[in-house]
C-alpha cells in the first residue's frame, strides 16, 4: 500500500446533521472533549455573560444569537486517526451551507431528540445524505429527559426514514431516569456520573452484566429483557447495508451530560468509512493515489477581521497536498498557488505542510476560488458540482450610505460568492436595488450584519411579492420574458432565474410550457 493510501485510511471526515435545538453544537463540543482536542467544553445555546462560547460558534452574530449560522471545520488527532469534524448549521434557513458541507463528508451523524424523533429539518438533510450515498450513524440525544421509549424510537426511525436501525448501545433506565448504556458488542454496562455543567468528561464505571444486575436492580431487568429481544431479531450490524445507507447504527446518550459520547466517538473511528475515490464529471472516479486534486466546498471571508482575509475550504480528494504547491483551477484553467494553507479548528488556524485524501484545509487569500471549484495537478479532473436549494424568500436591498457605493457592491459580491445569499439583478450590468434571495429570512439577517460589520455599509431591506425561483436557460428565458406568469432575473454568476409570485403561477407556467427548463436544485 502506498503512503498516500495508508494516510487516507487514517482519515475520518464526517458531518453532524440535525433539526434545530436537538443538541448538535453541544455534541460537537463533547466530541472535541472526548477526542482530547479541548480540555473543557464550551458553553452552548444562548451565550451568557461569564460563560465560554462554543468552539464551533466563532462568528459574532452566532455568539449574540446563540445559534450556528455557518459551518465550521474542526480537525484533531484521536488515537491513530485524523478526524475532520464538520459542524453544520442546524437551522432550516442555512440548509444551503449544510448541503455544501455534505459534499465534503464521507459519513454523517444524525442527531435526534429523544422526545421528538425525526423532525422536518432532519428529514430534509437525511434525504440529501441518502441521495449522496453517505452512511449515517444515529445518536438519540437527551435521553436523560422524558421522551420515547427506546423500542418506540427504533420503530419511529424505521417507519419515517425507511432505515434499518441497529442499536450498538442500549439504555438502562427509562427516559428521564438515565443510568447508563450497555455496549452490546462487548457486553459491558457503562454507568455514568454527572459532572459540573458537563464541562469535563463524565466519570464512567464499566461493569459486567452480573455487576450491573446487582448495581441497578430496579432498572436492569427491563433492559435485559429488551436486549434479549434485540439479540434474537438483529444480533449483528449489517455492515454492507450501513455502507450503502440502508441501515444505521443507533446510540443513546446525553450530550449535555457527556453520557455515551465516548462510545459514539470510538464507533466513528471503527465504522465511519475512510475516503473513497470521488466521482468526476467524466464518470470515472479519481483514484486516491492519483496526483493531487481537491474540491472547494466553502468560501469564508473575514474570519480574521484584522486582515480582511478570504479563506477557501478544500476537501483533498486525491494525492498528497504540499504547502506552496501550484495547482490548476479547472473552472478557469489558471494556476493557483497555495503558499498559505492551514489546518482549521473553528476560527483558529495552524500552518500545515502536507495533507492527504479526506483532510480539509483552509487556503488564505483565495480571491480566485469559488464554491464548487476543482483544483488539480495533471491529469486534469473536475468533480461534480455542489447542489444547492432554490430560494424561497426574496428582498430588495438598499444602500443607506451613498458615499459607500463601492463597498456596497463589493460586499454584495463577496456574500454571493460565499453562498451566504443569492444575488439577483433585473439588469445584469446595473441595478440600483438588487435582490437578495435565500432559503430563509435569517440569511438576510446575516447578510445585513456582515455588510455593516465588515464593510461599514448600512442597508435597508424591502419585501417583494416573489415566493419561488427556478433555474432556467436562454431558450427558457425568452419564454419567461414574454410571459405574465414570471419575472426573469440574473444571478451574479450569470445563471438565469425565473421568479414567481405564487405556487399557482409556477404550476400554470410549467403546465403551459412543459419544455421550458425549470430546475429546483441549483448548482454552484
Amino acid at each position: 500500500m502506498s503512503a498516500i493510501l495508508e494516510e487516507a485510511a487514517r482519515r475520518r471526515t464526517f458531518a453532524i446533521i440535525s433539526h434545530p435545538d436537538a443538541g448538535k453544537t453541544t455534541l460537537t463540543e463533547k466530541l472535541l472533549l472526548y477526542g482530547g482536542a479541548v480540555t473543557e467544553a464550551g458553553a452552548v445555546g444562548a451565550a451568557r455573560k461569564g460563560r465560554r462560547a462554543a468552539t464551533s460558534d466563532w462568528m459574532e452574530i452566532e455568539r449574540q444569537r446563540g445559534i450556528s449560522v455557518t459551518s465550521t471545520v474542526l480537525r484533531f488527532a484521536y488515537r491513530d486517526a485524523i478526524v475532520n469534524l464538520l459542524d453544520t448549521p442546524g437551522h432550516h434557513d442555512f440548509s444551503e451551507d449544510t448541503l455544501r458541507v455534505l459534499a465534503a463528508a464521507d459519513c454523517a451523524v444524525m442527531l435526534l431528540d429523544a422526545a421528538r424523533g425525526v423532525e422536518a429539518q432532519t428529514l430534509r438533510l437525511f434525504e440529501v445524505a441518502q441521495a449522496r450515498g453517505i452512511p449515517l450513524l444515529t445518536f438519540v440525544n437527551k435521553y436523560d429527559r422524558p421522551g420515547l421509549e427506546p423500542l418506540e424510537m427504533l420503530d419511529h426511525i424505521e417507519s419515517v426514514l425507511g432505515l434499518a436501525p441497529h442499536p450498538l448501545v442500549w439504555p438502562v433506565g427509562i427516559p428521564g431516569d438515565f443510568r447508563g448504556v450497555v455496549d452490546r458488542r462487548r457486553e459491558t454496562f457503562h454507568r455514568f456520573t454527572r459532572t459540573a455543567r458537563g464541562a469535563t468528561r463524565a466519570a464512567e464505571e464499566i461493569l459486567s452484566a452480573e455487576q450491573a444486575a446487582a448495581a441497578e436492580a430496579d432498572a436492569w431487568p427491563a433492559a435485559a429483557e429488551e436486549l434479549e429481544l434485540l439479540d434474537a431479531v438483529a444480533p449483528e450490524l449489517d455492515l454492507e447495508a450501513f455502507a450503502v445507507g440502508r441501515a444505521t447504527p443507533v446510540f443513546f446518550g446525553s450530550a449535555v451530560s457527556n453520557f455515551g459520547v465516548g462510545l459514539l466517538l470510538d464507533a466513528l473511528l471503527e465504522l465511519a468509512p475512510s475516503p473513497k475515490p470521488r466521482p468526476t464529471t467524466g464518470g470515472e472516479p479519481r483514484p486516491l493515489d492519483a496526483p493531487f486534486s481537491a474540491l472547494v466546498f466553502k468560501v469564508q471571508a473575514n474570519m480574521d477581521p484584522r486582515h480582511r482575509d478570504r479563506v477557501a475550504f478544500l476537501r483533498v480528494c486525491s494525492g498528497r497536498f504540499e504547502r506552496g504547491m501550484r495547482a490548476t483551477n479547472a473552472r478557469t484553467g489558471r494556476p493557483f498557488a497555495m503558499a498559505h494553507a492551514h489546518e482549521l479548528f473553528g476560527d483558529e488556524r495552524a500552518v500545515i505542510d502536507d495533507a492527504y485524501p479526506g483532510d480539509v484545509l483552509g487556503v488564505v487569500n483565495a480571491a480566485d476560488l469559488r464554491v464548487g471549484d476543482t483544483l488539480h495537478l495533471d491529469p486534469p479532473v473536475r468533480f461534480e458540482p455542489i447542489p444547492t436549494l432554490a430560494p424561497e424568500h426574496f428582498v430588495t436591498v438598499r444602500n443607506r450610505d451613498s458615499s459607500r457605493h463601492k463597498q456596497f457592491q463589493r460586499g454584495l459580491a463577496q456574500l454571493a460568492e460565499e453562498g451566504v445569499v443569492h444575488l439577483l439583478r433585473r439588469d445584469p450590468t446595473a441595478d440600483p436595488t438588487p435582490v437578495l434571495a435565500g432559503v430563509g429570512p435569517l440569511q438576510f439577517e446575516v447578510a445585513v450584519d456582515r455588510l455593516d460589520r465588515e464593510f461599514g455599509v448600512p442597508v435597508g431591506l424591502d419585501a417583494t411579492s416573489w415566493v419561488a425561483a427556478r433555474l432556467t436557460d436562454e431558450p427558457g428565458a425568452e419564454v419567461v420574458r414574454r410571459s405574465s406568469f414570471a419575472d426573469l432575473l440574473y444571478r451574479s454568476d450569470g445563471e438565469l432565474m425565473a421568479l414567481f409570485t405564487s405556487d399557482y403561477m409556477l404550476e400554470r407556467f410549467a403546465a403551459d410550457h412543459p419544455d421550458v427548463r425549470l430546475d429546483r436544485l441549483l448548482t454552484r
